[in-house]
């Protein structure tokens, strides 16, 4: 099982953002540390095989606060026995001490929202931090002792030109990150991006994000990082344990405001509201809102949907009979390949991944 919790605080709302989150308000985050604590012992019925903590922005909990609720968690999960531990951070919202506090607490692997290097895309992005800071918060988790760090990056982002993108790529390389994730940025409803795009302000180009993600996929990889999933790429060895699970269709359980889970075949979600979350928890130890039961074909549809995207592929027994023909096609024009009885997508194929997955499904 995976273990994920939600923070849903940020100092400023991204623009492109569409997970639930705000600015710390009128709920303490006190009271909230104590609602996720008293969440996970009345949830965490089995050893989670990871820990993920996601935002929001979890590194912008004070020592304090991430001290509080590590200690309940190491109350009831035993952390020699995890595959990893992340959290996602931003750089401007810790330093040298703060790190190292993560180390002792256990964090195994931070994910740091970078974006970019290029100032202009930093400022369209609305981040708070500089090229230099982000630079520098690498170093410090180096420093630290933090064994695996990520580098987050966005592509095709208004304004951003094929140079800014690599440029970028070169920088994040240089800094040796054991992984990198390099996302294209999407449009997602309820965020300002998207009103910016409803508004004709801005447009979408299926050609550039093409030509951003194969020179992506070029430059990582002849720097001997691992394109293991269609977002993301690691050095041997380094790949995300938590996100491979998501991938694979594992049991995960997740905890917080909007947190959702799969167990048992079971999909729940947590309220998407702080303040109704912490008041629901204290008052019968669980936030939970919604509550479906997954077929047999609405896993099927996951295990293609999630599967394509990873360099592990589907076996092609999840397929019917024409999808399973229209995959040997995939393969005769270069797409895919039929490695045994999967198959897995290669080269502009990858980049095709969504349209291909509908055409299987």
């Amino acid at each position: 099982m995976l273990l994920y919790l939600h923070i849903p605080f940020c100092h400023r709302v991204c623009p492109y953002c569409s997970f639930y989150k705000h600015t710390p308000g009128s709920t303490p985050i006190g009271r909230f540390i104590d609602a996720l604590a008293v969440e996970a012992r009345q949830r965490v019925a089995l050893a989670p095989r990871t820990i993920y903590l996601g935002g929001g922005t979890p590194s912008m909990l004070s020592p304090r606060h991430l001290d509080r609720l590590f200690s309940a968690l190491h109350d009831m999960i035993d952390f020699t026995r995890l595959d990893e531990v992340t959290l996602e951070a931003n750089p401007a919202t810790f330093d040298a001490e703060k790190a190292r506090l993560l180390r002792d607490l256990g964090v195994t692997r931070v994910s740091l929202g970078i974006q970019s290097f290029t100032p202009h895309v930093l400022e369209t992005l609305g981040r708070e931090h500089s090229p230099e800071q982000a630079s520098e918060s690498v170093a410090i988790l180096r420093e630290a002792g933090i064994p695996e760090v990520n580098i987050d990056l966005m592509f095709s982002i208004p304004g951003q030109s094929e140079a800014d993108w690599e440029t970028t790529l070169r920088h994040a390389v240089s800094l040796e990150p054991d992984h990198v994730s390099a996302y294209n940025l999407t449009y997602e409803e309820d965020t300002a991006f998207f009103e910016s795009l409803r508004r004709g302000e801005v447009g979408l180009n299926e050609d550039i994000d093409a030509r951003l993600f194969h020179l992506a996929d070029e430059l990582l990889t002849s720097e001997g990082f691992d394109h293991y999933e269609t977002s993301n790429y690691a050095k041997p060895g380094k790949h995300s344990s938590h996100n491979q699970g998501y991938w694979r269709g594992e049991d995960y359980l997740g905890l917080g405001p909007s947190a959702v889970s799969t167990l048992g075949g079971v999909r729940s979600k947590n309220v998407p509201d702080t303040a109704r979350y912490v008041a629901q928890v204290m008052a019968i130890g669980h936030a939970l809102v919604e509550s479906e039961t997954l077929d047999a074909e609405a896993r099927r549809l996951e295990r293609i949907v999630l599967g394509l995207r990873t360099s592990e592929g589907i076996a092609l027994g999840l397929l019917h009979p024409e999808a399973r023909a229209r995959a040997e096609n995939l393969a005769a024009e270069g797409l895919g390949r039929i490695d045994g009885d999967r198959l897995i997508l290669i080269h502009h194929g990858r980049a095709l991944v969504d349209p291909i997955a509908a055409e299987l499904v």
